[in-house]
Parts: C-alpha cells; structure tokens; sequence
C-alpha cells in the first residue's frame, strides 16, 4: 500500500503525487470538493478509462484521488491498517468489500498495469485480493506501531 503505485493517489494534502518518487502532479492540479479536480481542471479532462500510451497519461475507470481520510502518505503501516478497517475512514467498507475491492476494483487494478515508464506495484491485483483474504480471514490484525526515535 505504500507502493507509489498506490501512495500517489492517497495524498495526505490536496496535490495528487506521480512517477515512482512521489512528485508532484504536473502541471499542478488539487483535489477539488469530490476528490476529482477543481472545475477547470477535472481528472477526467486528461485521465480516460486506459492509460493514454503516446501522450503517457495513465488512466483508469472513475480515477480520482482517494478521499482524505484515506489518506496513506506520511503514515505507518499500523496506522494505515487501522484505518483500512474503520468503515468511518475506509468508505464505508465491511472487511468483506475491503476485500472485493482489492481484488476486483478496475482503479486498483491499475497499479499492475501503469503503463509506460512507470513500475508497476509487485505482485499481482490477483495476489493482493488474496492477501488481503488471508488477512481478514486470519482476524485482520495490525501490526504494533513502531517506537519513534
């Protein structure tokens, strides 16, 4: 989850991030009140439902940025596992639909499939979706934070 794959669109502020060193998005957009761009400046205007392969703009069906509550960047793993099981900063999400969207949901199948110049999160969306089984299956535990040094 930490992949830049899957960082990029789960900033921590308003500037979706890209490319595997977390750059900001140029040219430069923000979030917008829908989590998918300002009027002038909507996702959808250069994000189509596939990846743009000669203009290098990736695309997936509905993209936009997670919301804020989801937010991933900055975060420890312990702390982005609790968030992925509290429905009040997951969606709204059962473990259950954790779990389905994982494995099935187009946007997230995108990390796997980035398109040209961009490396692709390891594994597949098949294995993720599986993990994530495992995991809710085994009791969805966390991993203890980490002590600050």
């Amino acid at each position: 989850m930490l992949h830049p794959r899957c960082a990029n669109c789960h900033p921590a502020d308003d500037s979706p991030r890209q490319g595997d060193t977390g750059a900001f998005h140029d040219p430069p957009v923000t979030r917008g009140l829908d989590d998918r761009g300002v009027t002038a400046m909507r996702c959808a205007a250069c994000h189509q439902d596939t990846n743009l392969e000669l203009a290098r703009v990736p695309g997936a069906p509905e993209w936009h940025l997670a919301p804020k509550v989801m937010a991933w960047v900055g975060k420890s793993p312990a702390a982005i596992c609790e968030q992925v099981k509290d429905p009040a900063r997951n969606g709204g999400r059962s473990l259950a639909k954790i779990v389905d969207h994982a494995a099935h949901d187009p946007l997230v199948a995108w990390g796997w499939a980035p398109g040209h110049g961009r490396t692709p999160a390891p594994g597949s969306q098949a294995r993720f979706g599986a993990l994530v089984a495992a995991w809710v299956e085994t009791g969805a535990a966390c991993p203890r934070e980490e002590p600050k040094q």
